[in-house]
Formats: structure tokens, C-alpha cells, sequence
């Protein structure tokens, strides 16, 4: 019994001898290896030269194809659309809007661009805008991608994003000051469905005299005024409580 015992432990110590021997090794195998880097992180952000365009078929198809320069000719899918996206630079259409039409979006650099559109199996182009000869007894479509048409939606962008800026303002009783080149803009026009005031109206033979007509739903929880005539001030509000409309008097001396 005891030299089962003296076994047991000698093999029980030189397996936790070998495991630990194990866990060194292991730590010093990976404390000698370099971390590697991610491949997805970017030692700065790059810009982005290319600018996006919008390419439209109007000439009907079931499918259509673009093919180009920029694509080595070749052929890139369209999606047929009933509104081109109209956020982004149009170079070779002169409306954004289009009905049952093609419409892909390229990023392109700057520079002339031969393209033609592959529409039902027929290599065609489009007659409505700049067309070159290609060399080859056919024709093709060109367009001329610059980064200042590009200016204008960059500088929109920035100044929407300047113009939610976090500065902290105090109310005060001073008008401020007019700058020469802003046109003066007096009070906001009122809209025309809170007109059709019921009060004062006309009403019919045939409708009951302490009735009034169905209110609109735009002229409720509004304070009307009437004009000021003998010293006295009339101020009317329409609130609805379920299906019942309760036109409220008030009829003030000034």
C-alpha cells in the first residue's frame, strides 16, 4: 500500500511539473511573438479624390448595362428607378427626376470618361448629350468629372454642420443690428386654413341659429381676435371634447 502510494505522488509531481514546464513555454512563445496589427486600422484618414456621378438611361429597356473607361469596359448593373437621388452630382443629365428610367451612381476621378450603355443584349448610346467617335465605326458617350462641381455640396455640408454649433446665448431686449446684405423679413404669413373663421359668418335658413358649423381641425385650441369696436374686445377659442365642438366668448371692455 505505502509503495502504491510513493507511485502515485512521484507521477501526480511530474505531471504538475510538466504542465507548468508547458505554461512557461507557452508564455514565453507568445511574449517573443510580436502582436501583429489589424489590417482594418489606417495609420491616417485618406481622401477621397473620386467624385460621385449619376448616370441615367432614358431610353426605356428591360435591362440595361454601363460600360466605360473607368470600368475597363466592363459591364456595371443599373437600377431601374423612378427618382434619381438627386444629392449627388448629375454630369450628364439636366433633370434628376425620371420615370421608369436607369440610374447608377460611379465614383470617378477627375477627368474625361467614355462610357455606353448595353440595353437588352444592343450596345447603344445616348443622343442627348456629348458623343465622341470611339475609332471603331461606332459611338460613344463621353463626360468630364471636375472636383470643383463637386465644391458646392462639400461646402453645404460643412456649413449645415456649422451651423449646430454649441454656443451658449443669452436672452436680452436688445434688437440686434441689421447687416446691409440681409433682406428684413416681417411677420410670418398667416396660414390660410386658420381664415375660415365660423364666427360671423352667414349662416343658412336651414341650419338651427345656435348651431355652428363643423369646425376644421386646424382652427382648434386657436385664440381668434375681433377688431376693437365701442371699447369692447371679442376673443373666441374652439376646443373638442370627443365629438362635440365648443366654441368659448369672451367678451372684454378696453
Amino acid at each position: 500500500m505505502s509503495s502504491l502510494c510513493a507511485s502515485w505522488s512521484s507521477l501526480r509531481e511530474s505531471l504538475v511539473s510538466r504542465h507548468q514546464g508547458g505554461r512557461e513555454n507557452n508564455q514565453e512563445e507568445f511574449s517573443s511573438t510580436p502582436r501583429q496589427r489589424s489590417a482594418t486600422v489606417s495609420e491616417g484618414t485618406k481622401v477621397d479624390d473620386k467624385v460621385p456621378t449619376v448616370f441615367k438611361w432614358e431610353g426605356g429597356g428591360r435591362q440595361v448595362l454601363i460600360s466605360g473607361t473607368f470600368s475597363n469596359w466592363k459591364t456595371l448593373p443599373m437600377v431601374k428607378s423612378d427618382t434619381a437621388p438627386s444629392k449627388y452630382l448629375v454630369n450628364h443629365a439636366t433633370s434628376c427626376r425620371s420615370h421608369g428610367d436607369f440610374v447608377t451612381i460611379i465614383d470617378l476621378p477627375e477627368g474625361e470618361h467614355q462610357y455606353k450603355f448595353y440595353v437588352d443584349g444592343e450596345w447603344r448610346h445616348d443622343p442627348g448629350v456629348r458623343i465622341v467617335d470611339n475609332g471603331m465605326g461606332s459611338k460613344n458617350n463621353m463626360v468630364t468629372v471636375k472636383n470643383t462641381d463637386f465644391e458646392v455640396f462639400q461646402a453645404l455640408a460643412i456649413d449645415s454642420e456649422g451651423s449646430g454649433g454649441n454656443q451658449q446665448k443669452e436672452y436680452s431686449q436688445e434688437v440686434p443690428a441689421n447687416k446691409p446684405w440681409e433682406k428684413v423679413s416681417g411677420p410670418p404669413v398667416l396660414p390660410p386654413h386658420l381664415l375660415q373663421v365660423i364666427l360671423n359668418k352667414d349662416t343658412p335658413l336651414s341650419c338651427e341659429p345656435t348651431l355652428l358649423p363643423e369646425p376644421n381641425h386646424v382652427m382648434l385650441n386657436h385664440l381668434y381676435a375681433l377688431s376693437i369696436k365701442d371699447g369692447v374686445m371679442v376673443l373666441s377659442a374652439t376646443h373638442r371634447y370627443r365629438k362635440k365642438y365648443v366654441t368659448t366668448l369672451l367678451y372684454k371692455p378696453i
